[in-house]
């Protein structure tokens, strides 16, 4: 693989997704990111990917609602021909998402299905519409997260999509290695900063005590993870589950 290749960044406006962005960056790439509709945090995002010599576009896109995706694919061709004059990218980094807290006895059918359209639905079929356009020897990243392995009481419908993510990312592997395209998941676990994540002192006190480093885990820790699958160096990586946590439950 060249040095210089395409990453296509869910959810990169902000957090952990923005994170991945800038340090695919830093290794001299460039960046295509979606963002739902914090316009402004992707503005920010693309001036400092630009800032660092690379090439950077920020697209619309609601990951959870399947409809739009043929809109998209034909909105990310143009971009590719227009911006970058090619066909193709290289990298799919699926990280787009957002968290849902409710025990088991009181969790709705509504906040099932969000969070199976965010985290597993439309992960699947976004994925499928993006495949023509990935390049052969390409690379595909999922982001899940550690409540795919640990169960934390309230985070079951959450932990039960990001668990199903685990298991297309090996099915991906297993149908897409004639192309050439490795697929793996990355599982962070409680990432502060910019996310999702409740961040308050008596939370960051908890998952410090928790995490045999001693600290909580910040968007920085995951970025370079994700860039790393992305290089030569994992070009023998394929169909793995790698947690981002820094020693939780062990």
């Amino acid at each position: 693989m060249s040095s210089s290749k395409i990453a296509l960044v869910t959810g990169g406006s902000r957090g952990i997704g923005q994170n991945i962005a800038l340090s695919l960056a830093q290794k001299g790439h460039d960046i295509i990111i979606t963002y739902l509709n914090r316009k402004e945090s992707a503005e920010e995002t693309i001036s400092a990917i630009q800032a660092l010599g690379r090439k950077a576009v920020a697209l619309q896109l609601n990951t959870s609602d399947t409809k739009g995706f043929d809109a998209f694919v034909k909105q990310l061709s143009d971009v590719l021909n227009s911006t970058f004059g090619t066909t193709r990218f290289d990298f799919l980094i699926n990280n787009a998402g957002t968290a849902s807290q409710a025990p088991i006895t009181t969790a709705t059918e509504s906040q099932f299905d969000e969070m199976m359209n965010i985290h597993l639905k439309g992960v699947y079929f976004l994925t499928q519409k993006l495949l023509p356009l990935l390049q052969d020897g390409g690379r595909i990243v999922n982001i899940s997260s550690a409540v795919s392995r640990i169960s934390y009481p309230g985070v079951s419908v959450y932990g039960i999509m990001k668990g199903g993510m685990d298991v297309y990312t090996r099915y991906l592997a297993a149908e897409l290695g004639t192309r050439g395209i490795s697929a793996n998941v990355v599982a962070p676990g409680a990432i502060f900063g910019g996310g999702a994540m409740e961040d308050n002192p008596d939370m960051r006190a908890f998952v410090k005590g928790i995490t045999a480093l001693g600290r909580v885990g910040l968007p920085d820790d995951v970025g370079g993870v994700v860039s790393f699958l992305c290089s030569d160096d994992a070009k023998w990586v394929n169909g793995q589950r790698i947690e981002v946590t820094g020693g939780v439950g062990l």
